[in-house]
């Protein structure tokens, strides 16, 4: 085995390991999210969180994490679609919140 198929294998397998968490990240948000619009009485639509922004932040331990921001759409009369968003600090949801929106 040469070292340039070392390194094509050791890319690749990162790549299938960064999906395979980054799905599993997502569909933990997707499930919190169903929960949240449940309690709050609304409507998830499309059964899907979107990730809009990644960055890296501080914890309350000081230590770096990866910052994550996923929004979806829902609906509470289901004439219009709003925006929630969903806020993760490595493995944690931070804040979940709904766009103002009729009753």
């Amino acid at each position: 085995m040469t070292l340039g198929t070392l390194f094509w294998l050791f890319l690749a397998a990162t790549v299938v390991w960064y999906w395979w968490r980054a799905k599993a990240i997502k569909d933990f948000v997707l499930q919190a999210a169903r929960q949240y619009c449940k309690s709050m009485d609304v409507m998830l639509l499309d059964d899907a969180v979107y990730l809009r922004g990644v960055w890296f932040k501080r914890d309350q331990d000081g230590k770096i994490r990866v910052w994550r921001r996923f929004l979806f759409d829902f609906t509470s009369t289901g004439e219009e679609r709003y925006t929630g968003r969903v806020i993760m600090l490595g493995q944690r949801i931070l804040h979940m919140e709904l766009a103002p929106h009729r009753f």
